[in-house]
Protein backbone atom coordinates (compact mmCIF):
# COMPACT_ATOMS: atom_id res chain seq x y z
CA UNK A 1 0.00 0.00 0.00
CA UNK A 2 2.54 2.62 0.93
CA UNK A 3 4.46 1.84 -2.29
CA UNK A 4 1.51 2.28 -4.36
CA UNK A 5 0.84 5.51 -2.72
CA UNK A 6 4.44 6.95 -3.20
CA UNK A 7 4.21 5.74 -6.99
CA UNK A 8 1.10 8.08 -7.17
CA UNK A 9 2.70 10.99 -5.41
CA UNK A 10 5.23 10.53 -7.77
CA UNK A 11 3.47 10.52 -11.22
CA UNK A 12 1.68 13.60 -9.08
CA UNK A 13 4.81 15.93 -8.85
CA UNK A 14 4.58 16.32 -5.61
CA UNK A 15 7.38 13.39 -4.55
CA UNK A 16 10.77 14.93 -6.57
CA UNK A 17 13.56 13.20 -5.72
CA UNK A 18 14.71 10.16 -4.97
CA UNK A 19 16.01 10.96 -1.54
CA UNK A 20 12.17 11.96 -0.47
CA UNK A 21 10.81 8.80 -2.00
CA UNK A 22 13.01 6.50 -0.17
CA UNK A 23 11.85 8.41 3.30
CA UNK A 24 8.66 7.99 2.40
CA UNK A 25 8.57 4.52 1.96
CA UNK A 26 10.86 3.66 4.93
CA UNK A 27 8.57 5.32 7.38
CA UNK A 28 5.69 3.59 8.39
CA UNK A 29 2.86 5.67 8.73
CA UNK A 30 0.38 2.50 10.11
CA UNK A 31 2.38 3.22 13.31
CA UNK A 32 1.81 6.75 13.73
CA UNK A 33 -2.03 6.80 13.38
CA UNK A 34 -4.22 6.03 15.69
CA UNK A 35 -5.33 2.21 16.40
CA UNK A 36 -8.93 2.69 14.81
CA UNK A 37 -7.31 4.15 11.40
CA UNK A 38 -4.25 1.62 11.14
CA UNK A 39 -6.40 0.77 7.95
CA UNK A 40 -6.70 4.26 6.66
CA UNK A 41 -2.78 5.03 7.41
CA UNK A 42 -1.94 5.12 3.21
CA UNK A 43 -5.22 6.91 2.14
CA UNK A 44 -3.87 10.35 1.23
CA UNK A 45 -5.62 12.15 3.87
CA UNK A 46 -5.24 13.80 7.06
CA UNK A 47 -6.53 11.52 9.98
CA UNK A 48 -7.56 12.03 13.72
CA UNK A 49 -5.38 12.37 16.45
CA UNK A 50 -6.44 13.61 19.89
CA UNK A 51 -6.95 17.25 21.27
CA UNK A 52 -8.06 18.25 17.76
CA UNK A 53 -4.86 17.53 16.64
CA UNK A 54 -4.43 15.58 12.93
CA UNK A 55 -1.48 13.78 10.97
CA UNK A 56 -0.91 15.37 8.02
CA UNK A 57 -1.69 14.37 4.87
CA UNK A 58 0.87 11.90 2.66
CA UNK A 59 1.03 14.55 -0.11
CA UNK A 60 1.43 17.66 2.42
CA UNK A 61 4.44 16.00 4.50
CA UNK A 62 6.43 14.88 1.18
CA UNK A 63 5.82 18.41 -0.19
CA UNK A 64 7.03 20.12 2.87
CA UNK A 65 9.93 17.56 2.77
CA UNK A 66 10.86 18.60 -0.76
CA UNK A 67 10.87 22.17 -0.02
CA UNK A 68 13.45 22.36 2.77
CA UNK A 69 15.96 20.13 0.17
CA UNK A 70 16.98 17.42 2.42
CA UNK A 71 20.53 16.00 2.52
CA UNK A 72 22.88 14.36 5.12
CA UNK A 73 23.83 16.36 8.07
CA UNK A 74 21.22 19.33 8.12
CA UNK A 75 20.14 20.42 11.03
CA UNK A 76 16.08 20.94 11.14
CA UNK A 77 13.68 22.51 13.22
CA UNK A 78 9.80 21.01 13.12
CA UNK A 79 7.29 22.78 15.19
CA UNK A 80 4.12 20.89 15.72
CA UNK A 81 5.22 17.63 16.61
CA UNK A 82 1.79 15.87 16.23
CA UNK A 83 2.42 11.94 16.24
CA UNK A 84 6.05 12.50 14.89
CA UNK A 85 5.62 11.26 11.73
CA UNK A 86 6.79 14.14 9.62
CA UNK A 87 9.88 13.98 12.10
CA UNK A 88 10.80 10.41 11.38
CA UNK A 89 10.70 11.63 7.22
CA UNK A 90 12.79 14.60 8.04
CA UNK A 91 15.47 12.06 9.61
CA UNK A 92 15.14 9.37 6.94
CA UNK A 93 15.50 12.00 4.18
CA UNK A 94 19.06 12.91 5.92
CA UNK A 95 19.68 9.54 6.22
CA UNK A 96 19.98 9.88 9.74
CA UNK A 97 23.07 11.96 9.25
CA UNK A 98 22.00 15.36 11.38
CA UNK A 99 19.50 16.29 14.01
CA UNK A 100 15.71 16.84 14.13
CA UNK A 101 14.51 18.71 16.55
CA UNK A 102 10.40 18.69 16.89
CA UNK A 103 8.43 21.06 19.73
CA UNK A 104 4.76 20.44 20.39
CA UNK A 105 2.80 22.37 22.81
CA UNK A 106 0.49 19.53 24.00
CA UNK A 107 1.90 17.85 26.57
CA UNK A 108 0.41 14.58 25.73
CA UNK A 109 1.11 14.58 22.11
CA UNK A 110 4.45 14.83 22.71
CA UNK A 111 4.51 11.82 24.69
CA UNK A 112 3.42 10.09 22.03
CA UNK A 113 5.30 10.86 19.49
CA UNK A 114 8.03 10.48 21.71
CA UNK A 115 7.30 7.02 22.10
CA UNK A 116 6.37 6.43 18.49
CA UNK A 117 10.12 8.14 17.40
CA UNK A 118 11.87 5.78 20.82
CA UNK A 119 9.59 2.83 19.78
CA UNK A 120 10.91 3.34 16.00
CA UNK A 121 14.09 3.77 16.07
CA UNK A 122 14.66 7.17 15.48
CA UNK A 123 15.76 8.64 18.89
CA UNK A 124 19.27 10.16 18.54
CA UNK A 125 18.17 11.64 15.35
CA UNK A 126 14.82 12.95 16.71
CA UNK A 127 14.27 14.91 19.64
CA UNK A 128 10.97 15.84 20.90
CA UNK A 129 10.40 18.87 23.29
CA UNK A 130 7.24 19.79 25.06
CA UNK A 131 6.74 23.93 24.43
CA UNK A 132 5.82 26.58 22.77
CA UNK A 133 7.18 26.49 18.87
CA UNK A 134 6.43 30.14 18.03
CA UNK A 135 9.48 30.76 20.31
CA UNK A 136 11.50 28.24 18.15
CA UNK A 137 14.39 26.10 20.46
CA UNK A 138 17.36 28.81 20.89
CA UNK A 139 19.69 26.16 22.57
CA UNK A 140 19.73 24.59 19.31
CA UNK A 141 19.79 26.85 16.73
CA UNK A 142 20.68 27.84 14.24
CA UNK A 143 19.05 25.60 11.90
CA UNK A 144 19.20 25.10 8.31
CA UNK A 145 15.42 24.32 8.25
CA UNK A 146 12.18 24.71 9.96
CA UNK A 147 9.11 23.35 9.04
CA UNK A 148 5.89 24.79 10.61
CA UNK A 149 2.95 22.01 10.81
CA UNK A 150 0.13 24.50 11.89
CA UNK A 151 -1.26 27.55 10.51
CA UNK A 152 0.29 31.14 12.07
CA UNK A 153 -1.31 34.66 11.51
CA UNK A 154 1.91 35.52 10.82
CA UNK A 155 5.36 34.51 10.55
CA UNK A 156 7.18 34.09 13.94
CA UNK A 157 10.08 36.16 13.88
CA UNK A 158 11.78 33.99 16.36
CA UNK A 159 11.71 31.35 13.74
CA UNK A 160 13.51 33.82 11.57
CA UNK A 161 16.50 34.37 13.88
CA UNK A 162 17.06 30.96 14.72
CA UNK A 163 17.42 30.44 10.97
CA UNK A 164 20.84 29.65 9.35
CA UNK A 165 21.88 32.41 6.41
CA UNK A 166 20.35 30.79 3.58
CA UNK A 167 18.15 28.52 5.63
CA UNK A 168 14.51 27.78 4.49
CA UNK A 169 11.32 27.97 6.35
CA UNK A 170 8.04 26.45 5.57
CA UNK A 171 5.15 27.52 6.80
CA UNK A 172 1.35 28.14 6.81
CA UNK A 173 0.11 31.41 6.85
CA UNK A 174 -3.68 32.48 7.28
CA UNK A 175 -5.01 35.05 4.94
CA UNK A 176 -8.60 35.98 3.96
CA UNK A 177 -10.66 32.96 5.04
CA UNK A 178 -8.05 30.58 3.74
CA UNK A 179 -4.41 29.77 4.56
CA UNK A 180 -1.62 29.44 1.83
CA UNK A 181 1.77 27.53 2.54
CA UNK A 182 5.15 29.58 1.52
CA UNK A 183 8.93 28.54 1.54
CA UNK A 184 10.87 31.76 3.05
CA UNK A 185 14.65 32.01 2.76
CA UNK A 186 16.52 33.77 4.84
CA UNK A 187 19.74 36.12 3.19
CA UNK A 188 21.34 37.97 5.30
CA UNK A 189 18.51 40.84 7.29
CA UNK A 190 16.16 40.01 4.19
CA UNK A 191 13.73 37.35 3.66
CA UNK A 192 12.64 35.76 0.20
CA UNK A 193 9.01 34.63 0.38
CA UNK A 194 7.30 32.38 -1.98
CA UNK A 195 3.66 31.00 -2.20
CA UNK A 196 3.43 27.39 -2.76
CA UNK A 197 -0.31 26.10 -2.42
CA UNK A 198 -3.39 26.67 -0.64
CA UNK A 199 -3.97 24.36 2.11
CA UNK A 200 -5.85 23.73 5.33
CA UNK A 201 -4.21 23.31 8.94
CA UNK A 202 -5.12 22.96 12.27
CA UNK A 203 -4.20 26.74 13.84
CA UNK A 204 -0.79 27.50 15.36
CA UNK A 205 -1.72 27.02 19.26
CA UNK A 206 -0.91 30.06 21.95
CA UNK A 207 0.92 28.97 25.05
Amino acid sequence: MALRLVEELTNEGIIKTERVKKAMLAVPREEFVMPEYRMMAYEDRPLPLFFDATISAPHMVAMMCELVEPRPGMKILEVGTGSGYQAAVCAEAIERKGKVYTIEIVKELAIYAAQNIERLGYWGVVEVYHGDGKKGLERHAPFDAIIVTAAARTIPSELIKQLKDGGVLVIPIEEGAGQVLYKITKRGEKIEKRAITYVLFVPLRDS
